[in-house]
């Protein structure tokens, strides 16, 4: 990770202040996030960045939002911050400061859910492949998949753990980290940090 990217680690955790972004933007009503289902979300994507962070697919918050990872009670970016990639942790509307940071974000399959379990294998399977293609075009250092099942499916290695693994994706190492969704009870916010935070550990050792 270089130090024109390299984030300020250490900083107290802050949430947005009035006026911020948070402050900012109404939350999406039922009917909006009814109408976001199968909806595409951009990438926040450029070349050559240290990570490229990979969920599942979009949740209905995000696709009527056009945020990542926009859910309520969604952990990533608490995780982002604790784990010392960004110096203070940021809203979901403030997605596109990320590749000025070494970092973007994608997704395994496109289309929009309300839960991941609605996708199927063959989603999964397809959707690998479109990453892998993007991985060939934007050439990111290390590519980090946020959720073990979903790649255990997509890329058919069944017995994968959490943390590096041992084959790349292109040019870029794999790393796999669990999912921040407020349903996976098996992390808190500490140990959710502490996973982001050996990832950033590793990109900063280079």
């Amino acid at each position: 990770m270089s130090d024109r990217r390299r984030p300020g680690g250490g900083r107290p955790e802050t949430a947005p202040g009035p006026g911020t972004p948070a402050r900012r933007h109404p939350r999406p009503s039922r009917e909006q996030l009814a109408a976001a289902a199968d909806r595409l979300l951009p990438d926040v994507i450029a070349p050559g960045l240290d990570v490229l962070f990979v969920g599942i697919n979009p949740g209905l918050w995000s696709a009527a939002t056009g945020w990542h990872f926009a859910r309520p009670g969604n952990r990533f970016w608490p995780a982002l911050h604790r784990g010392g990639f960004t110096p203070r942790l940021l809203h979901p509307s403030e997605q596109d400061t990320l590749p000025a940071l070494g970092l973007g974000i994608t997704n395994m399959v496109a289309r929009a859910s309300a839960r991941a379990d609605e996708l199927t294998a063959t989603e999964l399977v397809d959707g690998a492949a479109t990453l892998t293609a993007k991985v060939e075009r934007y050439r990111p250092r290390w590519v980090a998949v946020v959720g073990v099942t979903a790649y255990r499916i997509g890329f058919t290695r069944p017995k994968a753990g959490f943390g590096p693994q041992p084959e790349t994706l292109g040019p870029a190492r794999l790393w796999v980290l669990p999912n921040p969704s407020g349903l996976n009870a098996h992390f808190t916010p500490e140990t959710l940090g502490a996973a982001f935070a050996e990832l950033r550990a590793a990109v900063v050792a280079g």
